[in-house]
């Protein structure tokens, strides 16, 4: 299989990514809300068991907007995007010793974090639209801990970047189609 097979196998199955990163941005938002409610270890937790559901409830999705929520077997990008997630979970375990001594930096350091996610997944689904959401991500995590943002507010950006993009992914995705 070449790259563009694969990453036209990994853009129809699953809808170019975008129900993945709507999911995202939800999970992102409410972790938002519980920390303005709660406290930010509730908040914390949030976001860690609202991740694991990310990637179930995008295939959910793309089944639901008719795509099969499953690429072929043979595709070579699978394993680019499970090495990914073994990144994401360095990067959390990161964020969440720095959290320990520093909360409200948690939140812009998982921003970084998964805006280098989707950097590589430009090359997954070969849309570009990732390179400009991952760098939005990582620079806004960036200037959330120069300016040293309060603890939620990482997590209000997050939701709000992933969703657009997803309805921006969702639709680029079905004018190829």
């Amino acid at each position: 299989m070449k790259i563009t097979q694969a990453q036209e196998n990994m853009r129809h199955a699953y809808f170019g990514g975008g129900p993945g990163v709507l999911t995202s941005g939800l999970v992102w938002l409410v972790a938002g809300i519980v920390a303005l409610v709660t406290t930010s270890q509730t908040s914390v937790i949030t976001l860690f068991i609202g991740g694991m559901f990310i990637h179930p409830i995008g295939i959910l999705l793309s089944k639901l907007l008719k795509r099969s929520g499953a690429h072929d077997k043979g595709n070579p990008l699978a394993k680019l995007a499970l090495e990914t997630t073994f990144a994401m979970f360095i990067g959390l375990f990161i964020a969440f010793c720095v959290f320990l001594r520093q909360e409200h930096w948690f939140f812009p350091i998982m921003l970084m974090v998964i805006g280098s996610r989707y950097l590589v997944f430009s090359t997954i689904y070969g849309m570009s639209v990732y390179y400009i959401l991952g760098s939005i991500l990582a620079i806004s995590g960036g200037i959330s801990l120069i300016l040293d943002w309060p603890f939620y507010i990482g997590a209000f950006i997050g939701s709000g970047l992933e969703i657009v993009f997803a309805f921006i992914i969702i639709y680029l995705e079905k004018l190829k189609h």
